[in-house]
């Protein structure tokens, strides 16, 4: 989680203080020669975003110093959501195909925050039987 947390916010800072190059490690890279056209809000979305995953970062930071198993837990169907949403858009068109990253980073995730609070509820009682 603290992991995660520290990416999220990682990438939305660079998001925030360089949003084209967010943009490139993502796979969104304007085409050579090209400029933005009157109208375009790409980086007001890209700001948005940005400041959406340092906000988020911190939270599961925060919750992995606390140990807040509830908020693990709620992260799995959130990130299985987002990682159908996002391949989603790949697949639809709405996005290009380095954006299905994003999605499986979510999905993976998802996965592994499942598998680990399963390994500490089993792991758990058997703990605190031989401490008893």
């Amino acid at each position: 989680m603290a992991v995660f947390g520290a990416l999220a916010s990682t990438l939305g800072i660079l998001g925030l203080v360089a949003p084209d190059g967010l943009l490139t490690v993502m796979g969104f890279a304007a085409p050579e020669g090209s400029r933005r056209a009157d109208g375009d809000h790409t980086l007001v979305f890209v700001t948005a975003s940005s400041m959406a995953a340092v906000n988020m970062g911190v939270y599961y930071v925060l919750a992995a110093l606390s140990d807040w198993k509830a908020f693990f837990r709620w992260t799995v169907p959130f990130r299985l959501l987002t990682c159908t949403v996002f391949t989603l858009a790949v697949i639809g068109g709405r996005a290009p195909a380095g954006f299905l990253g994003v999605g499986l980073w979510e999905g993976l995730g998802a996965l592994l925050t499942a598998a680990a609070l399963r390994y500490e509820a089993r792991r758990a009682p058997v703990a605190d039987r031989a401490g008893a």
